[in-house]
């Protein structure tokens, strides 16, 4: 049976937009866009999602550019990545209102461990 975490990543690597866009409009997809955001994401997602246990889904729109769209994690830009999640990055800093927001909510649960072991985050565009 496979992982939560990889079922995750196999449906990042998997997901593709075969549609047409309007020549103004740009699709963002920080997992294809560099290879070491898709490295950032295996280390999160096995970090945090290397288990099979049932979490509750909170759903999310409208990642920033700054959070999800450089980090790939939803609501987590670089600070959040180093400083809560442990995930040592140097390659550029991201600051992201919201991602402050939820990593303030996270602690007040208990901290990552706790909170991503309950709880699952999936960003939507709107």
């Amino acid at each position: 049976m496979k992982l939560i975490s990889d079922k995750i990543l196999d449906f990042y690597s998997d997901l593709k937009f075969a549609g047409k866009l309007p020549a103004d409009i740009a699709l963002m997809n920080p997992y294809y866009e560099s290879e070491e955001i898709k490295v950032l994401c295996h280390i999160f997602y096995h970090k945090y999602y290397n288990d099979n246990n049932p979490r509750r889904l909170i759903l999310g729109i409208n990642p920033g550019r700054l959070g999800a769209g450089s980090t790939g994690i939803p609501f987590t830009d670089t600070k959040r990545l180093n400083a809560d999640c442990g995930i040592l990055f140097s390659g550029f800093v991201t600051h992201e209102p919201s991602s402050v927001f939820i990593y303030e909510m996270i602690k007040a649960y208990g901290g990552t461990e706790l909170f991503y072991g309950k709880f699952l985050f999936r960003q939507f565009v709107l």
